[in-house]
């Protein structure tokens, strides 16, 4: 059985002499909402009544400290801002199914590299045909997150694992349905969890050097935790046959 150790190993070895194609690949893939870190991350949000800093675990807050703006900022900041709500709307869900699209797309890019192949930069919007179906599997799954959420934290980061490898499930084999994928997600992650959790975890300090540089760091680091997942889908999901 493979550790985090390994699977970090086992990425670097495949993005050897790759370091640019996957950082550009990366860079678009996060700019298009389809590369995320499900592993312990520091967020600071910045809105009209305030400044928030917090701790995320699988997309889930476990600390969070906040500390507001005085009144007079706070009404200049929160000006105009009902004329564009519309338009902000539709473009959340627009840029929610892009994501969707370039999340499975950049799974299979990964996938790629992993196999010592030369992954076409268009890998990352090969999946746009199935569209509706990664569409569909990104809302189920954020769905299905939110109300294991409201029974409390745990539940909920529990269910963010237990869907985290539909998106490679979809690289690899698109005629699946987004149920059926979620599915198999969550038979591939039973008794994995921990395993994926100890191998995000393993990257907290590049995290938070990352933080320390404004962020500039993450084009490194995101090719790298990405890779490192696609290793471990590699090690716990073996052959998979569709029906």
């Amino acid at each position: 059985m493979k550790y985090a150790a390994d699977f970090r190993r086992i990425a670097r070895d495949a993005l050897r002499g790759k370091w640019f194609l996957a950082v550009l690949a990366g860079l678009v893939a996060s700019l298009l909402g389809g590369a995320s870190f499900e592993g312990p991350d520091i967020t600071l949000h910045v809105d009209p009544n305030g400044v928030q800093a917090g701790l995320q675990i699988a997309g889930q807050t476990v600390y969070t400290t906040r500390g507001e703006f005085a009144p007079a900022l706070r009404a200049f900041l929160m000006g105009g801002v009902l004329y564009v709500i519309a338009v902000l709307v539709v473009l959340a869900v627009l840029y929610f199914i892009l994501g969707s699209v370039i999340s499975v797309g950049y799974a299979r890019f990964n996938l790629r590299l992993l196999d010592r192949d030369a992954p076409p930069f268009e890998s990352l919007f090969a999946y746009f045909p199935y569209w509706r179906t990664a569409a569909a599997a990104g809302l189920l799954q954020s769905l299905y997150i939110l109300l294991w959420s409201l029974l409390l934290i745990v539940p909920g980061i529990m269910a963010a694992y237990s869907y985290s490898m539909t998106s490679f499930i979809l690289a690899e084999y698109p005629e699946l349905t987004a149920r059926e994928a979620i599915a198999r997600s969550k038979e591939l992650m039973y008794g994995n969890r921990w395993r994926l959790f100890c191998l995000q975890l393993s990257f907290i300090g590049w995290s938070l050097l990352c933080t320390l540089t404004m962020g500039i760091g993450n084009l490194w680091l995101t090719p790298y935790t990405h890779a490192a997942t696609a290793a471990f889908y590699r090690e716990i999901s073996g052959p998979i046959f569709v029906d």
